[in-house]
């Protein structure tokens, strides 16, 4: 029996040193799709190359010096040469990069995000004209995360810590793995028909791009776009940007920051409306003199001091037109008057009528005037007008 014993520092320095001598892991070319990659202004490069059934840690260090693509992205497919190495601090084992060659295509899952990005953006899920603005002060949020994550303690105690008298409605969903895109679509839905909540946080803490990928899912993006109510996005950290990002109100970096962006603080609100209570009530102090001076002023006024007598001279203009009036209206009338009797000396001098005041009388016969005798048989009946009644006669 071997009763060799080692510290377990020895022991990853040991296994180091197999890996480093061991031909076969040195100058090897390995073929994978690239995640959770980070590009770190110290010059270094930190990836995990996988496919269908395991992964692996891979290093660049100062990657700029090297045959290394500065815009790799999560999800492309590539060829690296390297070397595999343990890092003894924590018994990891890693490839160290030397070399990085893109094949040129998308993993299959962000071909499938692509085409759906572009279907979404056609139908204008992503129009910032439709974005619903979030509320100044919400007093009920939802939240759809995980019931156990840091993400949901994040949030409640940053907006508690911001504004402590806001409520905060949690529907627990399941963030990650199979099917975890309906969960979230069915808290969006649940938290839309409670009539009292105001605005919705969806997301998570950070993690892998497989981790996230729920929050890429055409049922997510859907649920935001139906929402009634504001929904802000804050899924990852700050490098990580999904498609629930661009369909939301509002994307936030963090929960964290979700909280920061949607909830004021409270003692600066209430600092900012004493500064604005004593700029309302020195500026109204100020119209008030303005107010008194002017006032003053108008007293002085020549046309208000004597707007009594301004009063009376117009009194006694106004007199003077109405008098000069009356009198035109009654001459007017006079004029009217004698033109009407002469009119109507006229007309009674031609109502043939009017001569039967004169001892005059009138014959008809038939209702006609009879001007001749010769109009006149036997056995007539005439009808004669006088001034004072009519005679009904015979002709013999």
């Amino acid at each position: 029996m071997n009763n060799r014993e080692y510290s377990v520092s020895e022991l990853n320095k040991l296994v180091k040193l197999t890996l480093e001598t061991n031909s076969n892991f040195k100058n090897f070319y390995l073929k994978g799709e690239i995640s959770n990659i980070t590009y770190y202004k110290s010059g270094h490069l930190y990836f995990t190359l996988k496919d269908k059934k395991a992964s692996i840690k891979c290093a660049a260090f100062n990657y700029r010096f090297k045959n290394v693509p500065v815009d790799l992205e999560a999800g492309e497919n590539v060829r690296i040469l390297g070397s595999v190495t343990l890092y003894e601090a924590n018994g990891q084992y890693q490839v160290i990069v030397d070399e990085i060659e893109k094949e040129n295509k998308l993993g299959s899952l962000y071909v499938e995000l692509e085409k759906l990005k572009k279907e979404l953006d056609k139908k204008g899920y992503f129009d910032k004209s439709i974005k619903k603005r979030l509320p100044i002060i919400p007093y009920n949020i939802g939240v759809v995360t995980s019931g156990t994550g840091a993400a949901v303690r994040d949030i409640i105690n940053t907006t508690h810590k911001r504004f402590e008298n806001l409520n905060i409605y949690v529907y627990p969903a399941k963030v990650q793995g199979k099917n975890a895109e309906l969960e979230i679509k069915k808290g969006i839905e649940t938290l839309n028909r409670l009539d009292y909540i105001d605005v919705i946080i969806i997301g998570r803490g950070g993690g892998s791009i497989e981790d996230l990928w729920a929050f890429n899912k055409r049922e997510v993006a859907e649920a935001i776009y139906n929402s009634e109510k504001p929904i802000i996005s804050a899924v990852g950290h700050e490098i990580d940007f999904l498609l629930s990002d661009l369909v939301a109100d509002s994307r936030a970096a963090t929960p964290t920051q979700a909280a920061e962006i949607l909830v004021p603080e409270k003692e600066s609100l209430l600092g900012e409306l004493n500064i604005r209570e004593v700029r309302v009530a020195n500026n109204l102090k100020k119209l008030l003199e303005l107010k008194k001076i002017e006032f003053e002023q108008r007293k002085e006024n020549y046309f208000i001091k004597n707007y009594k007598n301004y009063i009376v001279d117009k009194n006694n203009i106004l007199i003077g037109k109405e008098e000069k009036l009356n009198n035109s209206l009654k001459k007017m009338l006079e004029i009217k008057k004698s033109k009407f009797e002469i009119s109507k000396s006229k007309i009674d001098m031609l109502n043939p009528y009017s001569i039967l005041n004169r001892g005059y009388s009138i014959t008809k016969l038939n209702g006609k005037i009879i001007k001749s005798v010769e109009k006149i048989r036997e056995s007539d009946e005439l009808l004669t007008i006088l001034s004072d009644g009519e005679i009904n006669s015979v002709v013999k």
